[in-house]
């Protein structure tokens, strides 16, 4: 069973959706006891990035995922805003992010304003850091699909799975043993997003 987080940011039906297509069991909780008993977790986001650590901590639900996550190791992909909260820091409202990767969220700063929109949406390739379990169906040319203002920089190499270029290099996809984020939106990448989600629901760590 999988559990997508309800923290109050999600896009949180696509992703069960799409989920569904794929005949994987889900379901959308924002209780203790649903995350407890998790299989494995999703941590959408799309908002703020401040707003997101708020209704964390106000709802009770980070101690749980945190040992969750931390302690019991249970496998965890986050999504655009879900990634970048995984963190120690954010542009966004200058708050600290839950802290489990050595990494911060920076807006975009592009040098052609009139070329490069921000937020950056629409679709972009992989360049692939490593053999990533959740992109070896993936090939060069493949798509994802962004919508974001923020980005991570990661301060360990190791913790890169891809970078996507758009006016420069950014960080688009990471993994530390049972802790996976995409920056881009898989439930919204068609079959190749289907197939990375295919693949989490089945990975160990």
């Amino acid at each position: 069973m999988i559990t997508i987080i309800d923290y109050g940011m999600g896009n949180l039906r696509s992703i069960q959706k799409t989920l569904a297509r794929l005949e994987i069991e889900s379901r959308i909780s924002g209780t203790a006891e649903d995350i407890e008993s998790a299989d494995k977790l999703i941590l959408p986001g799309v908002g703020h990035f401040a707003n997101a650590m708020q209704n964390l901590d106000e709802s009770g639900l980070r101690p749980v995922i945190e040992r969750k996550v931390l302690k019991d190791e249970t496998p965890i992909l986050g999504i655009c805003l879900g990634m970048q909260l995984f963190c120690k820091h954010s542009e966004e409202g200058d708050v600290d992010g839950l802290g489990w990767l050595n990494a911060d969220t920076v807006r975009f700063q592009v040098r052609d304003k009139r070329e490069f929109k921000v937020p950056h949406i629409g679709w972009n390739t992989l360049d692939f850091s490593g053999d990533a379990f959740l992109f070896q169906h993936m090939v060069a040319d493949d798509q994802v699909y962004f919508v974001h203002s923020y980005h991570v920089v990661a301060y360990d190499q190791t913790d890169i799975l891809s970078k996507t270029t758009y006016d420069y290099e950014f960080v688009s996809a990471v993994h530390r043993g049972n802790i996976w984020g995409t920056q881009f939106h898989p439930e919204k990448s068609h079959k190749v997003g289907m197939e990375i989600l295919r693949r989490f629901s089945c990975c160990c760590n």
